[in-house]
């Protein structure tokens, strides 16, 4: 069987075989030691030299945790939606009791800059951006670099969501300046569903020390307290953190240069290919996301029957979101993949389509 959804994805079988290890004193040496590794291999694999938190939840709840911990009711943030995931962020915003405001671009374009400036400008209050970079019901990728850039100009945090980005796209949080950037175990990782980890600048930090929105389990004062000595204020999930910990040693054996290149590489597979046999894709080229492609079923062919008949096949892609759910499939490439793999899913696609 072959999973070719946005997550969670496949696992490498060192990644299995280390979850499957006996549970262990999560207050104790040998947990403290795969703590320790766990969060330095982030902060590599985040290019950060900052605080990255781990909690047990889905990247969901890492959305949740930023708004938490650092705003405050009435705080005014502009979100970017450009698709499902995006709305969902600034929907997360708006149960917190902040003043949301939308600069939304229609899906299948990237986040409109320029409005965002416009934005910012007309409200120079504005306490963060909000905004996903890589955007999974559609397939796109923004520009973050810029849009920290401009946010920063007005003064603005920006909290990034790179749940299906981060480790598997170049992104420097450091160097472009990202206050809170957010992902999950599931997706670039090649682990099981079950992790979030967050970076947070020291602005970020300066916030949570203002914020008065509440929380207790997403605390990330006292996560970070208890980091300081490489434990977890809560039970963790040690059986995920077994399998992240082998994960991450994969990737860096594989060199972030290396992986950020094989899923450029298989990016342009899945286009180029799908092409051929009749798909369009959902993004222009240069804003296409390195690891999912979402496709315009070709002509006359309804996308929800595609999706069932490669089902049949072997191959799990997954449908369209929103207007598009019959118009639209989408093809997850990241984490444990390779060229073969994407060989097999477009030979199915030939197959299902029909084309001679």
């Amino acid at each position: 069987m072959q999973l070719r959804i946005p997550g969670p994805t496949p696992l490498p079988d060192e990644v299995l075989e280390a979850m499957n290890r006996q549970m262990i004193n999560h207050r104790g040496a040998e947990f403290r030691a795969i703590m320790q590794d766990v969060t330095e291999r982030l902060q590599h694999c985040f290019q950060t030299e900052g605080d990255v938190l781990v909690f047990p939840g889905s990247g969901t709840g890492g959305l949740e945790a930023a708004i938490a911990n650092i705003f405050s009711p009435g705080d005014t943030v502009i979100s970017m939606p450009v698709g499902a995931f995006g709305e969902r962020f600034a929907e997360i915003a708006e149960r917190f009791y902040l003043d949301v405001w939308r600069v939304p671009s229609p899906w299948g374009q990237a986040a409109n800059l320029e409005q965002l400036e416009s934005a910012l400008c007309s409200m120079p209050w504005t306490k963060a951006v909000l905004i996903a970079h890589n955007e999974t019901s559609t397939g796109v990728q923004s520009d973050i670099e810029a849009a920290v850039r401009i946010a920063h100009k007005y003064g603005a945090l920006v909290v990034v969501d790179a749940i299906s980005s981060m480790g598997a796209v170049d992104i420097p949080v450091d160097r472009w300046g990202v206050d809170v950037a957010i992902t999950a175990s599931q997706k670039a990782w090649q682990a099981a569903p079950g992790l979030t980890m967050l970076s947070v600048s020291e602005a970020a930090w300066r916030a949570h020390a203002k914020a008065k929105l509440p929380r207790f389990y997403w605390d990330f004062t006292e996560a970070k307290r208890y980091l300081q000595r490489w434990e977890t204020p809560y039970t963790p999930a040690v059986s995920l953190l077994y399998g992240l910990q082998t994960s991450l040693h994969l990737i860096m054996e594989e060199g972030l240069p290396n992986v950020f290149a094989r899923h450029e590489r298989i990016r342009d597979q899945v286009r180029a290919g799908a092409r051929q046999i009749g798909f369009k894709p959902f993004a222009p080229d240069q804003i296409a996301s390195r690891t999912v492609t979402a496709l315009y079923a070709p002509e006359g062919q309804s996308a929800r029957d595609i999706v069932t008949a490669m089902r049949e096949r072997g191959v799990i892609v997954a449908g369209g979101q929103g207007k598009y759910e019959h118009t639209a499939l989408r093809i997850g490439h990241m984490g444990f993949v390779s060229a073969e793999d994407v060989d097999v899913v477009l030979e199915e696609l030939e197959a299902v389509v029909g084309v001679n």
